[in-house]
């Protein structure tokens, strides 16, 4: 099969250099001059300068070649949220619809508009399946060939075959779902959770806490989901509780790092320059807020990382704000949303999951 990868991030890299053990690997990447290190050096400087990159991949700066290249293979698009529109225009008049699908590993809610990456996908009306990947990865252990598990979520059930064949070797695991929607509002709702675990983190509240907020946290996806339309069920898999986990915990997730340097006092704009990479719930906390309250949902843990982040209260404060919360029963039903939710007597199919 062959592999085209747009975006040459982080985990664009990292899905390239996994992909590239059993198949053909295209990694485009918009600057020529990026592509031209990429070649020479066979190793991503900026983004993950840890690993040697296979020398069967190739890399390109014209999206024409790309597209040529991907014939009827898979295309991963892996660039942010932000900047997932752009590249999809740019693709779509060169693409000759020959692709076996198309799947985005952005994780967010975009800043315009406030769409779920597969809503920017369906408005521009690309006639291929496609859907996301997600679940709880850091880009250096895919590199390395670390074990992982990840879901991919379409309504399609044709695209799981072909993303299986993709990336289900090695050390790695794919399963599939038809939730679209749950498996991206766990995506983005996760990194805002990120953030307040690492404030709780930074601001040495102990271990007690970060299980509290991650449990709470949690509570507050699935809501949030579920209002959406999507299966509660979702929450309980690799795009929801096993990728908040990692993102809360592991000490390379970026939005966990945003949270632990805002409670050492650090500004927002220091932090973010300081990363040299996306941190996507620093853009997604307030977007997922407002969405949630258009819909009726409460958020209150993701409601206090956007009163930190604009400034409007300090860390130490946003937490004493959330203990001084009254007490309540722990049911969903308690916390605004009835316990059946939309959706919730038909069940998310994930196809070969144990």
């Amino acid at each position: 099969m062959r592999i085209t990868v747009l975006g040459a991030g982080a985990w664009g890299t990292a899905l390239a250099q996994h992909a590239s053990r059993h198949h053909e690997v295209l990694l485009w990447a918009r600057d020529p001059q990026q592509v031209a290190a990429l070649g020479r050096e066979r190793r991503n400087r900026r983004y993950l300068p840890q690993i040697a990159l296979a020398p069967s991949i190739r890399f390109s700066a014209d999206l024409g070649e790309a597209a040529a290249f991907a014939g009827q293979g898979l295309v991963v698009v892996a660039t942010s949220v932000a900047g997932l529109e752009a590249t999809l225009r740019s693709w779509q008049p060169l693409a000759d619809g020959r692709e076996q699908g198309l799947i985005w590993v952005c994780k967010g809610i975009t800043p315009q508009g406030s769409h779920f990456p597969h809503q920017v996908f369906d408005e521009l009306g690309i006639g291929v399946p496609a859907g996301p990947l997600s679940g709880p990865s850091f880009a250096v252990e895919v590199a390395r060939g670390l074990p992982v598990a990840w879901v991919v979520a379409s309504r399609s059930p044709a695209l799981g075959a072909v993303v299986r064949e993709a990336f289900h070797h090695g050390a790695a695991r794919v399963y599939t779902s038809d939730d679209v929607i749950g498996v991206e509002a766990g995506a983005a709702l996760k990194n805002v959770i990120a953030i307040a675990a690492g404030i709780g983190d930074g601001l040495g509240l102990g271990m007690n806490a970060r299980a509290a907020l991650i449990t709470r946290g949690l509570a507050e996806m699935a809501r949030f989901g579920v209002a959406l339309g999507a299966r509660h069920e979702t929450f309980m898999g690799l795009a929801g509780v096993g990728d908040l986990v990692l993102t809360c915990t592991g000490d390379a997730s970026r939005n966990r790092t945003v949270g632990v340097r805002l409670a050492a006092g650090e500004s927002l704009d220091e932090i973010v320059a300081a990363l040299g990479h996306v941190a996507e719930g620093v853009s997604c906390a307030r977007v997922a807020a407002e969405r949630a309250r258009q819909v009726g949902v409460e958020l209150p843990i993701a409601e206090a990382v956007v009163r930190v982040l604009a400034g409007e209260q300090s860390a130490r404060a946003a937490v004493a704000e959330l203990l001084d919360r009254e007490p309540r029963d722990e049911s969903r039903a308690a916390d605004g949303v009835d316990a059946a939710g939309p959706a919730a007597a038909a069940p998310a199919r994930q196809d070969g999951e144990q």
